[in-house]
């Protein structure tokens, strides 16, 4: 059983940048793919970056291409999202997942076992 805690989220302005974390505890942390979802008010849970269990690939939603970045230390039990040139668009509830690592990265969350409880996210324009 993986316990999950995300940390980072706040109010920025458009254009800021924002680091989140997502500490992984009860299990063999470099076993799991791990990746990060969003979900504002009224919309689904969507993915927005993946990383395999052993860092060498990454994945991300088309929007955020360019501007985030996924990044895991396996020695500290810890995946990134580092968020840059936020916008508007990008303000949500952000949750990190986590999967066994057979299958790599998955887009949909019914693939995720591990949630986080979620850390906001809010920009202003």
């Amino acid at each position: 059983q993986v316990q999950l805690v995300e940390s980072g989220g706040g109010l920025v302005q458009a254009g800021d940048s924002l680091k989140l974390s997502c500490a992984a505890s009860g299990g063999t942390f470099s076993r799991y793919t791990m990746a990060w979802f969003r979900q504002a008010p009224g919309n689904e849970r969507d993915f927005v970056a993946g990383i395999t269990f052993d860092g060498r690939n990454t994945e991300y939603t088309d929007s955020v291409k360019g501007r985030f970045t996924i990044s895991r230390d396996n020695a500290k039990n810890t995946v990134y999202l580092q968020m840059n040139t936020l916008k508007p668009e990008d303000a949500a509830v952000y949750y990190c997942a986590a999967k066994l690592f057979l299958s790599g990265i998955k887009k949909t969350r019914v693939e995720y076992a591990y949630w986080g409880q979620g850390t906001q996210v809010t920009v202003s324009s």
